[in-house]
């Protein structure tokens, strides 16, 4: 069964999970002592009047409820309000009904007198009577106004007096009403008639709304109500008085809101870290669990990740709330060098949890948990391998445009200006900037100090001078020649699925150096013919052949090689069966009782313990391990064919791959049968390029072309130097007549690109081309046999004497 990237099974001991339990709590508890860091500020003492001897900044950045202008504010709207009346319409109809009645009683003298029946003489007694009453305008014009004129003059007045008396007429405005009576008149009056009329009815216009002090009361209260808290933000490091200036009242409040008039802690902010805190080191802790579980064992990188999420905590709570600086924080630092030295899955979900904190330690502030976030994101999208400086140039740039897009959208829909804009655009290009000198500058180290494989590492593990590749080379050169086929071959499929391909190359050519400890125990070094093997039982030979993998482990502990390199040696053969010696040991068991066509022969073969012929494991954890441990196989299996044609070798590395399937070998990494069915037609394709045909050139023309090598050859050494007659040419191997003069045998050979092997052993390159790599071991001195180091000639090479 092929498993799933990254939940491939890790058992967590009851140790193991405590010791996790209290790094967790750790964390946590870090976190929160950075976030909460400035809930202990400094106590300002200063007095209200005096002056302040210096500037008071926010410790932190808070909204504040300024009791003072509040107040003030309440006070202001209360005091707006007007005097408020008693006026009700029940009440102003009620009056109007009283007044109207008493103007109906008021003008029955003058309805006597303007009546046709009464006489002149009568008429006039009633109306020097009434006149007595009138203003002298008004008592003038009524002793000589036409009778038919009273009763248009008196409608028109009792209308006035109703329309007066019904609507609000408050006792601070009867004495303007009533000078305004007249002006209300209908326009079909005249003048004198409009006087008098208004005359009539002046003192029955009365108030019907008088200011009440419990309504004016109520309505000031409503009002103050009604006022919202004045509320003033203060972000981190902003003024909140100044030095110099006389110390207020408003100011004392406002101190008292910070805490900073004594000694205290904010518990509640405290706790909210503290949630916070616990809820991000959660989320990051269930995510390696379900998605990489790889990690969860490697303290190493648990130490990394957690010692990077409290460096960006601490660098964003240290310019938290100081205008544009946490947009200067090169905080996108942090997921291109995890994407480098880890992955870019964990740098991705890394950037979100510092995106948080940002947001929560700058207000909240939206627009910086997306400025953080898609910098961080775009910086990994950016960044591909950390082989070259341009790449991390390139990841900053990635990073600057995407967060200067930010700062842009975000302005656009807010209200900065101009010079804002580009001062966030200018901030922008530091952070990024910053971002890509520092992931250059320090994931080499920080791969050192946490022992996790950089590419400059694998560099130069692959440099032919390492003393491991030397002593390959020289003690055993058969199993060297073997590890750069595998490397060819594993690099290649690597591209093909979309593994490391430099790790997978370096892996391979380590992964046989246990061989060293027993190099003629391994056919590909058995230069003299003799094979150890026929000496020892099956048993011992599969144990002999079991050993080079613990030996391999020591060896490169020995040699300090990194353990994620160290891991591929047992993984290479993970626990497959050595069948060879197991169906040697069934046959040497059976063989008393008639062989294995007999049942008691079968029955015998059954008791051979399998277990004896396997590896120990485990097996391959990775899609690298897997390709190496395919590779090996392959490149053993091909070279014994006798025929190396397509068809061959197709058939044989689909063999291969099947049985390795077939035995569960690839449960435990991420192998997708997609992915064998690239890594089947990767092998074969550089198999047909290692072993493609070469033109048959006729028996005179070599002749004639080794007695011209063979003259040269005595120019350039004077007559000597070199081995006389032809040398062995093996299927890697240039002839010739030996080393050249001041050549070396042992020399390493360069590891080529593409594919290619260095020259030691005449190993073919990109393809086949014969005597590739530079010169020095050459492969006409004596190393020759399909596995391109056996030979007669098995003189010391020159260098070696």
């Amino acid at each position: 069964m092929l498993a799933h990237r990254g939940t491939e099974a890790v058992r967590l001991t009851r140790r193991a999970a405590g010791r996790l339990a209290v790094a967790a709590i750790g964390l946590i508890v870090a976190m929160t002592i950075i976030l909460g860091a400035d809930f202990s500020p400094q106590v300002v003492a200063v007095e209200v009047g005096a002056l302040v001897p210096s500037d008071i900044v926010a410790p932190r950045a808070m909204t504040y409820e300024s009791v003072t202008l509040t107040a003030a504010a309440r006070k202001a709207a209360a005091d707006a309000v007007p005097p408020q009346y008693d006026f009700t319409s029940e009440r102003a109809s009620a009056i109007a009904d009283a007044q109207s009645a008493a103007f109906t009683s008021a003008m029955r003298l003058l309805d006597t007198a303007f009546d046709p029946a009464t006489t002149d003489v009568q008429r006039g007694l009633i109306l020097e009577r009434v006149a007595g009453d009138l203003p002298p305008a008004s008592a003038e014009f009524v002793r000589t106004m036409e009778a038919a004129r009273w009763v248009a003059i008196r409608t028109e007045a009792a209308r006035i007096l109703d329309s007066t008396e019904r609507s609000e007429l408050r006792d601070t405005e009867v004495a303007l009403v009533k000078e305004r009576l007249s002006e209300q008149m209908a326009g079909g009056l005249s003048q004198p008639e409009r006087t008098l009329a208004a005359d009539l009815i002046a003192p029955l216009v009365v108030p019907n709304s008088s200011f009440s002090q419990e309504l004016t009361q109520q309505e000031r209260d409503r009002q103050a109500g009604a006022v919202a808290p004045v509320t003033e933000t203060y972000l981190k490091g902003e003024i909140l008085v100044r030095g110099g200036t006389k110390f207020t009242e408003q100011d004392a409040t406002l101190l008292e809101a910070f805490g900073l008039d004594k000694a205290s802690t904010n518990a509640t902010d405290l706790a909210g870290w503290l949630v916070l805190s616990a809820l991000l080191v959660t989320l990051l802790l269930g995510w390696i669990w379900r998605f990489r579980r790889g990690f969860w064992h490697r303290n190493n990188v648990l130490i990394l990740i957690s010692l990077l999420l409290l460096f960006a905590t601490f660098a964003l709570q240290l310019t938290a709330g100081r205008a544009a600086l946490p947009f200067v924080v090169p905080l996108a630092a942090i997921p291109i060098l995890i994407a480098v030295l880890l992955d870019a899955e964990v740098a991705i979900v890394l950037s979100a949890l510092i995106a948080v904190v940002a947001g929560a330690v700058n207000g909240p502030s939206l627009e910086l948990a997306t400025f953080v976030f898609f910098g961080g994101l775009a910086g990994v999208l950016g960044v591909r391998r950390g082989d070259r400086l341009q790449m991390f140039l390139q990841a900053g740039a990635v990073a600057f445009v995407a967060q200067a897009l930010v700062v842009t959208a975000f302005s656009l829909l807010g209200e900065r200006d101009l010079t804002g804009i580009v001062q966030l655009v200018g901030a922008s290009a530091l952070s990024a900037g910053g971002a890509a000198v520092a992931a250059a500058g320090t994931f080499a180290v920080l791969g050192n100090v946490f022992g996790i494989l950089t590419v400059f590492q694998l560099l130069e593990l692959a440099n032919p001078s390492q003393a491991l590749l030397r002593r390959l080379l020289i003690e055993t050169p058969g199993t060297y020649h073997h590890s750069l086929m595998v490397g060819n071959l594993a690099e290649r499929a690597a591209e093909a699925i979309g593994a490391d391909p430099l790790l997978t190359r370096v892996a391979a050519y380590y992964h046989d150096i246990g061989k060293l400890a027993n190099p003629l125990g391994f056919i590909e070094n058995q230069a003299s013919g003799e094979n150890l093997h026929d000496q020892l039982s099956p048993e011992d030979s599969a144990q002999l052949l079991k050993a080079h993998v613990a030996d391999g482990i020591n060896i490169a502990y020995e040699a300090r090689l990194p353990k994620a390199l160290i891991a591929f040696i047992p993984q290479h053969h993970g626990t497959a069966m050595i069948s060879f010696f197991y169906a040697k040991a069934r046959e040497a068991a059976a063989q008393p009782y008639g062989g294995l066509k007999t049942e008691a022969g079968k029955h015998a073969a059954d008791g051979v313990d399998i277990r004896t012929f396997r590896h120990a494991g485990p097996k391959p954890q990775s899609r690298e391990a897997a390709l190496i441990m395919l590779a090996d196989g392959v490149e053993a299996s091909v070279r014994s064919l006798t025929s190396r044609d397509e068809a061959a070798i197709r058939g044989m590395v689909a063999r291969i791959i099947a049985d390795r399937m077939a035995d569960g070998q690839f449960d435990e990494c991420d192998l997708t049968f997609r992915d064998l069915s690239l890594i089947e037609e990767a092998f074969v394709q550089q198999l047909l390029g290692m072993y493609h045909q070469r033109v048959a050139y006729p028996q005179s023309k070599i002749v004639e072309l080794e007695a011209r090598r063979a003259a040269a050859g005595r120019a350039a050494s004077g007559g000597g130097g070199g081995s006389a007659g032809r040398g062995a040419s093996g299927s890697g191997g240039a002839p010739g007549g030996g080393a050249p003069a001041g050549g070396s045998a042992s020399g390493l050979g360069g590891v080529p690109s593409g594919g290619g092997a260095p020259s030691g052993g005449g190993s073919q390159s990109g393809g086949g081309d014969e005597g590739s790599g530079r010169p020095g071991f050459r492969g006409s001195d004596g190393f020759r046999g399909s596995d391109g180091f056996r030979g007669s000639d098995t003189r010391t090479p020159p260098s070696s004497r």
